[in-house]
């Protein structure tokens, strides 16, 4: 497997804090050496990261799982199926399926035999294999997921005074306490194929008729910045939620896990 470039940095530039990053190949869990210091969470459908810094921040030592390549992952990574990917020997679990199966960006498309159509619902399986687990677990997703899970938390970047919006639901078998905070008033989106650097206006969706003004980030250094993943390509940002999100669960989840020790 090679790892790509993103724009704007050198192979280095894009791992960032994962010097100690190792990939392992399908098959080989039992490969994995964790650190003895810290608890280990396991990231599945991880993506490019976003999840896992945070949790890294928190203290956890992050393994990563997806089925897909993941060469900017900035810590121990294996290539295989979340869904079938054993999940003994974690201190904690972290899921982020994949949304577009209940994103609101694609609604008006379902139904009509076009790509829309084709994507798996993986959140479901997700939820049913972990909500029987005694160790603590989490789950994210977009909010239009509701109906599909039993939501706990809900965040966005206003709670961290970040300038992406990026609102997503949570789902976990402990108690998180969150802060309330207003959104951001001019978000700028991390979505779609390529950076926008032009302004447009969409419904607010108050069934008022009123318009709200947003653009898109204009480059990858932007949606770097925002996105608080300055190892990622665009395609990872677009994907992934702030380690800011996580970095306030993972705090909450260590504080379980030392209370059950004691």
């Amino acid at each position: 497997m090679s790892a790509q470039m993103p724009p704007g940095g050198s192979g280095n530039d894009c791992i960032g804090p994962g010097s100690h990053r190792s990939t392992l190949s399908v098959g080989q869990p039992d490969a994995i050496v964790p650190s003895a210091a810290r608890p280990r969470l396991l990231d599945l459908f991880c993506g490019a990261g976003g999840a896992a810094m945070g949790y890294h921040d928190a203290g956890f030592d992050v393994t990563g799982v997806d089925i897909e390549p993941q060469p900017h992952y900035p810590f121990t990574f294996v290539q295989a199926d979340a869904l079938t990917f054993p999940l003994d020997g974690f201190d904690a679990i972290h899921a982020s399926p994949p949304c577009e199966a209940f994103t609101q960006m694609s609604a008006r498309w379902r139904g009509k035999g076009g790509l829309a159509d084709t994507h798996k619902d993986l959140l479901t399986p997700t939820l049913a294999r972990l909500r029987g687990l005694l160790v603590p677990w989490v789950v994210e997703n977009v909010p239009s997921a509701k109906r599909a899970m039993r939501p706990t938390v809900d965040l966005h970047g206003g709670m961290f005074g970040l300038g992406v919006y990026r609102r997503r639901i949570f789902e976990s078998n402990i108690l998180i306490l969150v802060p309330k905070m207003r959104a951001p008033d001019r978000p700028i989106g991390v979505y779609g194929d390529h950076p926008q650097n032009h302004y447009s206006t969409r419904l607010n969706g108050d069934m008022k008729g009123r318009r709200s003004e947003f653009r898109r980030a204009r480059t990858i250094d932007e949606a770097r910045e925002l996105m608080e993943m300055p190892w990622a390509d665009w395609n990872g940002c677009r994907k992934a939620i702030p380690p800011a999100y996580t970095r306030l669960i993972g705090a909450q989840l260590l504080e379980h896990l030392s209370e059950r020790i004691t």
